[in-house]
C-alpha cells in the first residue's frame, strides 16, 4: 500500500519534472502565458489515457481493440455513446495522444508527419463531440487559451509544429501511472505545477491560485466534523484549488456536487481542467463564468453545505442602487462601499449557506474587521441580526502572491452549536515559516489554529472567546488586538548600569585620544580636539 508520504513525494517529483520542461521550452513567453500550453498538453494526454483505460475495460470481453471497434459501423456508435455518457467526450483513435506522439517521432513519410494542425484538429474534434450533450458545459471552450496559431510559438506552421511537438514528446516521456487510483498523484502534481506557475507569475499568479497553507486552513475549518458534503462552493474559484482541498478534508472524501464561479476566462478554463484532472466527473461539478457580484449564476435556490473563498481584496464595484433589491445584499439595508466589495462577497456566501448546517471560511483583508460606514452596518447585521459569525482568525503577512498584507479568516456557521453568545478570536500572525519571497503557513501552524478553534478556550496572547457584550461594547469593531492582547512588556532598564556603561565608554575614548595625540606629536601634526579638549 502506498503511504501518503510516498504519494506526496511522487507528486512533488512529477511536478518538478513538468516544471523543468516548462522552463526549458517556453523561450521568450511569460510563464503566465506558457502555462496554458503545457497544462493543456498534460490535460489532453490525461483525457486520452482515460479514454484508453475506459475502452480497454468495457471491450475486454468483446475481444476487440478500441481502434477495431471504432472502425466497425455497428460498434462505433455504441462506444461513442459509452464514452459520452461516462467520460463526457470522445477522442477518436487517430487522435489518441500516443498516436500523435507516434506521428511526431516515427513517421514513415511526409504524409504521416505530425503538424501542429493535427493537434488543433484533435482538440476541436474532442470539444465538438460534446456538442448537443449535457457534458458540453464542462468542455466547451476548454482549450481556448491554447492558441496553437499564436506567432509567439513560431512564425511559421513548421516552427509552431516544432515547439508543440517538443512539448508533447517531453510530456509523453513522463510516467503518469494513471492505473494507481489509490492516490491522485497526477492531480496533485498538476496542482503543484499550477502553484509554481502562480509563484513565477508574481502578482498575476494571485488571480488564479491560493497558496497551499491558507487554502488547507480554510478547507479544514469549513469541513470540521463532516463525513461528506452534499454541496461545496467557491464563488471566486480561480483554479478550483480550494474547492478540491475541501474534498480532501472530508472523512469519506465524498462531495455530492461542486459549484464555482470565475470571472477570468483563462482561469475559468483552468478550473474546469483541474476538476477533471482530479477525477471529478463532469456530472458532479458546475463551474460558471461571470461576475459573482453582478450576476449570481447559482440562482436563488441553491444552498451550499460548505463554502470556501479567497476573493480579490478590496475590489472596486459599482454599488449600483439596483443591488439594494438583490436578495443577497438587501438584508443589511446598505450596500458595501464602491471602494471595497469584500463584505458583498461575504453576503453572497451567507445567502447561499445551507440553513441547517452551512459553513463558510473566507480569506479577507483586515479592513473588513474595523472599517466604518456601510461596512460597520453590514458587520452588525451579520453578527446581531443573523448571528452567523463564529470566528475571526488573524494570519501572518506576506502569505499570498502579489500582496504582502496580512489577511484574516472569517468562519461563519448557520448552526453555531451552542456558541451563539460569543465569537472566537485567534491571533496567529506570528505563526509561519519565513520564505525567500513569501511566508509559508505550514501544517504545524494550521494544526495549532484548528486545535484552538475546536477547544475554544482562552490562551494568553493567542486566543480569546469574546462574549457578545464585548462585541457590542466595541461597537461591532472586530479588530483582533481589541480582543487578543499580544503586548509584550520590555525588560526594565537598569539606569545605574547604563550610566556606568557610558562612563566606561568615555574613559576608553579619552585613553584612545591620548594614544592618538602621541602619534600626531611624533609626526609634527596638529591633533584635532575630537571631544573639545580636556
Amino acid at each position: 500500500m502506498v503511504s501518503t508520504n510516498t504519494y506526496q513525494a511522487q507528486a512533488n517529483e512529477l511536478s518538478q519534472k513538468l516544471w523543468a520542461i516548462a522552463n526549458e521550452l517556453r523561450g521568450q513567453m511569460d510563464a503566465s502565458e506558457f502555462k496554458n500550453y503545457i497544462l493543456g498538453v498534460i490535460f489532453y494526454r490525461y483525457l486520452s489515457e482515460r479514454t484508453e483505460m475506459y475502452m480497454a475495460e468495457i471491450l475486454k470481453n468483446d475481444g476487440v481493440t478500441y481502434e477495431e471497434a471504432f472502425k466497425d459501423d455497428e460498434y462505433r456508435p455504441v462506444v461513442e455513446e459509452w464514452s459520452l455518457s461516462k467520460l463526457g467526450y470522445v477522442i477518436k483513435p487517430e487522435n489518441l495522444f500516443r498516436n500523435l506522439i507516434r506521428k511526431i517521432t516515427q513517421f514513415d513519410n511526409d504524409a504521416d508527419k505530425f503538424s501542429v494542425e493535427d493537434f488543433e484538429k484533435a482538440i476541436n474534434d474532442l470539444v465538438g463531440s460534446t456538442m448537443g450533450y449535457e457534458s458540453n458545459k464542462a468542455f466547451d471552450g476548454l482549450f481556448n487559451d491554447m492558441r496553437l496559431q499564436d506567432a509567439r510559438l513560431g512564425e511559421t506552421v513548421a516552427d509552431r509544429t516544432d515547439m508543440i511537438g517538443r512539448v508533447m514528446v517531453k510530456v509523453s516521456d513522463i510516467d503518469f501511472d494513471l492505473q494507481d487510483s489509490q492516490f491522485d498523484v497526477l492531480g496533485t502534481a498538476y496542482m503543484i505545477l499550477i502553484g509554481l506557475f502562480a509563484s513565477d507569475a508574481g502578482k498575476k499568479g494571485g488571480e488564479f491560485f491560493t497558496p497551499a497553507g491558507p487554502s488547507r486552513l480554510c478547507a479544514t475549518l469549513a469541513s470540521l466534523g463532516l463525513d461528506e458534503a452534499k454541496t461545496v462552493g467557491d464563488c471566486t474559484c480561480g483554479s478550483a484549488s480550494m474547492l478540491l482541498e475541501v474534498q480532501k478534508h472530508l472523512t469519506t472524501h465524498k462531495v455530492g456536487h461542486f459549484y464555482g464561479q470565475e470571472l477570468n476566462a483563462t482561469t475559468y478554463n483552468l478550473s474546469r481542467m483541474n476538476m477533471i484532472m482530479h477525477g471529478v466527473d463532469w456530472q458532479n461539478f458546475d463551474i460558471y463564468k461571470g461576475d459573482t457580484l453582478k450576476d449570481d449564476k447559482y440562482g436563488d435556490d441553491l444552498k451550499l453545505t460548505v463554502q470556501v473563498c479567497n476573493p480579490p481584496y478590496s475590489l472596486k464595484w459599482s454599488a449600483d442602487k439596483k443591488f439594494e433589491d438583490d436578495p443577497r445584499y438587501s438584508g443589511a439595508g446598505k450596500l458595501a462601499p464602491k471602494s471595497a466589495a469584500d463584505l458583498a462577497f461575504v453576503e453572497h456566501m451567507i445567502y447561499h449557506m445551507d440553513d441547517s448546517d452551512g459553513r463558510v471560511a473566507v480569506l479577507l483583508p483586515h479592513g473588513v474587521l474595523f472599517r466604518g460606514g456601510a461596512e460597520e452596518t453590514i458587520r452588525k447585521y451579520i453578527i446581531k441580526d443573523l448571528n452567523r459569525l463564529d470566528a475571526v482568525i488573524g494570519l501572518p503577512a506576506n502569505l499570498f502572491h502579489g500582496t504582502g498584507i496580512p489577511v484574516c479568516v472569517l468562519v461563519l456557521k448557520s448552526n453555531r452549536n451552542g456558541n451563539s453568545g460569543n465569537i472566537l478570536f485567534i491571533d496567529a500572525s506570528k505563526d509561519f515559516k519565513a520564505g525567500k519571497n513569501q511566508n509559508i503557513l505550514e501544517q504545524e501552524h494550521i494544526d495549532k489554529i484548528v486545535d484552538a478553534y475546536v477547544k475554544r478556550v482562552d490562551i494568553d496572547k493567542f486566543v480569546h472567546v469574546a462574549d457578545m457584550s464585548e462585541i457590542i461594547e466595541n461597537g461591532y469593531n472586530l479588530n483582533i488586538p481589541r480582543y487578543v492582547d499580544t503586548f509584550e512588556e520590555e525588560e526594565p532598564v537598569d539606569l545605574e548600569a547604563v550610566v556606568k556603561e557610558i562612563e566606561d565608554c568615555d574613559k576608553e575614548i579619552l585613553q584612545t585620544e591620548e594614544i592618538l595625540k602621541g602619534y600626531f606629536d611624533q609626526l609634527g601634526l596638529h591633533f584635532p580636539e575630537i571631544r573639545g579638549g580636556k
